[in-house]
């Protein structure tokens, strides 16, 4: 689908992307991916950190703009497209802003911190003609997509529950536990349970029940130092995820079903390389997988589908998916019940055939962009 800037432009074999937002995940992941990327390349910088766009556009070769001057931006003709980066609260804005100028966007996630900015997003991007792709890396990631293909050989029988851990201690101060920009740890990590128990089980959560924890940590005043979260899928299959910014580094899943189970180890993480384990009946089998770049997949597989006409897997409405069901799973820490959610359908899930791998890359020192996780 052409976007209506672009019509009657000569045709690229590159698409051209705009990285909007300089924090520590678009300098030490995003910008090198695009050595991983012969589809696409690095065509703009946006930051209002004036020293890091100006050293960073010296460093990458390409020019650099401010918020202020985002619509410039947009405009020039090597521009096809934004990868957006910025604080969770923004994400609508800045989509919206790049679709009613003829942009495709890829988005981070979470798409945005809420349902009707998630809808508002979808609707500018079509009234606009233009794509948007969430960026769910793990969807074109090797591990997890062989754990699809396993759980849909039906090797462990019918999926019944589904559990995952996923924490690290938060460094103080870090933009994740500012309330007023979207975060905490249900926005942050506690997406990436939800979304891989949904890719899994195949299907979305009817209810949902949470718990928050809280603490005297002067890290958490704004939000929760970590939650508790049941979904139910229907009568038969439940998941289960607990995540925290105040707790031991972990990531993990571990799904079972009727004849066996199937756990990865470092699940959600990209700097380090993944260990599945699938048990049936006595005997078990595990398989390392190496360390792979998942960013670079992201640009390459976005830039197929700008230049093929093809609608991306995970769209605006697999956003809104999570969206919706992080704002029940909220609402239900809050008011202490379990909270259920309306019927909702995909188009489409994760394939095991949109696997993209891309050797790892050599992360930059960050500038100005602090990490994280405390050492």
């Amino acid at each position: 689908m052409a976007s209506k800037r672009s019509r009657g432009r000569k045709e690229s074999t590159t698409v051209g992307y705009a990285v909007v937002g300089l924090g520590h995940i678009a300098q030490t992941a995003v910008l090198p991916a695009f050595d991983n990327a012969r589809n696409a390349r690095l065509a703009a910088l946006v930051s209002d950190d004036v020293a890091k766009r100006e050293k960073l556009s010296r460093k990458y070769g390409v020019p650099a703009y401010s918020y202020d001057e985002y619509e410039e931006c947009l405009q020039r003709e090597d521009v096809d497209a934004v990868y957006i980066a910025l604080p969770n609260t923004m994400h609508a804005a800045y989509t919206i802003r790049a679709a009613q100028l003829g942009a495709h966007i890829l988005c981070e996630k979470p798409m945005a911190t809420s349902e009707a900015d998630c809808r508002r997003m979808i609707a500018a991007c079509d009234d606009a003609g233009v794509k948007l792709m969430i960026a769910y890396r793990l969807h074109l990631e090797p591990a997890n997509l062989e754990a699809i293909r396993v759980v849909k050989s039906g090797k462990i029988g019918q999926p019944r529950f589904f559990s995952s851990d996923f924490s690290y201690q938060v460094n103080p101060g870090n933009i994740r536990t500012q309330r007023e920009t979207g975060g905490g740890p249900i926005w942050d990590i506690g997406i990436y349970c939800l979304n891989a128990a949904r890719y899994l089980f195949r299907k979305e959560p009817v209810e949902v029940s949470a718990f928050a924890t809280r603490n005297d940590d002067a890290r958490f005043e704004g939000v929760p130092a970590g939650m508790s979260c049941l979904l139910r899928f229907d009568d038969d299959q439940l998941g289960t995820f607990n995540c925290s910014f105040a707790a031991s580094a972990t990531a993990t899943y571990r799904l079972v079903g009727t004849k066996g189970d199937l756990c990865l180890d470092q699940a959600y993480e990209y700097e380090e390389a993944r260990e599945m384990t699938l048990t049936i009946g006595d005997k078990s089998r595990t398989r390392r997988f190496r360390k792979t770049d998942h960013f670079g997949p992201e640009l390459v597989y976005f830039a197929n589908c700008i230049q093929r006409d093809l609608q991306p897997e995970p769209d605006g409405e697999e956003g809104l998916a999570d969206v919706r069901a992080i704002e029940a799973l909220l609402r239900s820490a809050d008011e202490g019940r379990a909270v259920k959610l309306s019927p909702f359908k995909r188009r489409a899930r994760p394939e095991p055939r949109m696997v993209i791998r891309r050797p790892p890359v050599r992360e930059p020192g960050p500038v100005g962009a602090g990490a994280p996780v405390a050492e």
